[in-house]
C-alpha cells in the first residue's frame, strides 16, 4: 500500500485547523495514498483545560470526527486520525486522547485511548501534567484493515515497550504511534524510540507528529519536533517529514513483516523469568 503521513502544526483552535487536515488528506489522497494517518491531537493542542472546555465536544457530535470520517468515504480511503481531544462524561469532567482508524465507507473500525499519561518536567521551565486533563486508557487496541491488523497507540505510550510487545504477539503488522513529541526530547529520543519498537517488534511503525510552534489564544504556545516517521520492520528509515507541516508518501509492502520474522524470530523468543 502507499502510505502518507500528515505532519501538521495544529493551534488551539479546531474551527481553523480542519481544514488544513482536510487540504492534506485530500492532498495525499490525490497522491495514491490508500492509507493516510495524521498526528495526535488533530484537531487541537492547547494547555487552558478552563479554554478547552469551551471549544471541544463528545465525540458524537465532534465536527473534527464527522468530518474526516466523510472525507474517507469520499476518497475511498483508510485514515487514522491519529488523535482527537474529545470530552467524556466522567465526574471529574477529563477529556480522551482518541485515536480512530476510519474504514474506506466512513465507518469508525476501531478506537484508542492513549494510555499512558505525559506527566514530565522535561525542564526547568516545561512542565506536562496529561494527566490533570486528560483520562487514562485502560485497554491496548487491534485494528482490522484490509492491510493487516493495526496496533494502535499515542505518542508517550511510545515510552513503554510492553504495550508493542503485546500487539505485535497478538497479531499486528502495522504499529500507528501519532505523536506531538516536545522539540528537547524529540531532538534526543524520537528517532531512536520510533525504531526500536519497529526492530523489536519486527512491525512497520508509522509515526506522523505534530510540528513548529502552535499558536494559542490563551495559555502557552508548545513547540514540537515534527519529523514523522515511517520504519522498516528491520529499522530502516523509509520517510522523515522533517520539521515543517505537509505530506510524505511512503510505499508499504505488509509481506516484509513475515519475511523479516522469519530471518529475525526473536518476537517468539520470549521466556519467563524471576524477577529481581
Amino acid at each position: 500500500m502507499k502510505a502518507a503521513l500528515v505532519q501538521l502544526s495544529s493551534t488551539d483552535d479546531p474551527v481553523k485547523n480542519l481544514p488544513v487536515t482536510l487540504d492534506f488528506i485530500r492532498e495525499a489522497a490525490a497522491a495514491g495514498a490508500q492509507f493516510i494517518a495524521t498526528p495526535e491531537c488533530t484537531n487541537l493542542i492547547s494547555s487552558d483545560r478552563a479554554y478547552q472546555r469551551t471549544v471541544l465536544h463528545h465525540e458524537h457530535t465532534d465536527p473534527t470526527l464527522a468530518a474526516i470520517r466523510a472525507e474517507a468515504e469520499k476518497l475511498g480511503v483508510y485514515i487514522l486520525i491519529g488523535s482527537l481531544c474529545l470530552k467524556t462524561s466522567d465526574d471529574d469532567g477529563r477529556f480522551a486522547n482518541r485515536s480512530f482508524l476510519i474504514g474506506r465507507k466512513g465507518q469508525i473500525n476501531a478506537w484508542y485511548d492513549k494510555i499512558f499519561m505525559f506527566d514530565l518536567d522535561v525542564s526547568d521551565t516545561e512542565r506536562y501534567r496529561e494527566s490533570e486533563g486528560y483520562r487514562p486508557g485502560k485497554a491496548a487496541v487491534l485494528a482490522p484493515s484490509i492491510y493487516g491488523q493495526i496496533g494502535m497507540s499515542v505518542c508517550y505510550d511510545l515510552r513503554f515497550p510492553q504495550l508493542y510487545r503485546q500487539l505485535a504477539q497478538a497479531g499486528a503488522s502495522i504499529l500507528t504511534i501519532p505523536s506531538a513529541f516536545t522539540q528537547r526530547t524529540g531532538k534526543a529520543h524520537w528517532e531512536t524510540l520510533v525504531r526500536a519498537r519497529a526492530i523489536e517488534n519486527t512491525c512497520f511503525v508509522l509515526a506522523p507528529a505534530q510540528c513548529g510552534t502552535h499558536g494559542a489564544h490563551q495559555g502557552c504556545p508548545r513547540k514540537t519536533w515534527g519529523h514523522s516517521l515511517a520504519v522498516s520492520p528491520w529499522g530502516d528509515v523509509l520517510v522523515d517529514g522533517g520539521d515543517e507541516p505537509g505530506v510524505s508518501l511512503v510505499d508499504i509492502n505488509v509481506d516484509e513483516v513475515e519475511a523479516t520474522r522469519l530471518r529475525l524470530r526473536s518476537l517468539f523468543h520470549d521466556r519467563s523469568f524471576d524477577a529481581p
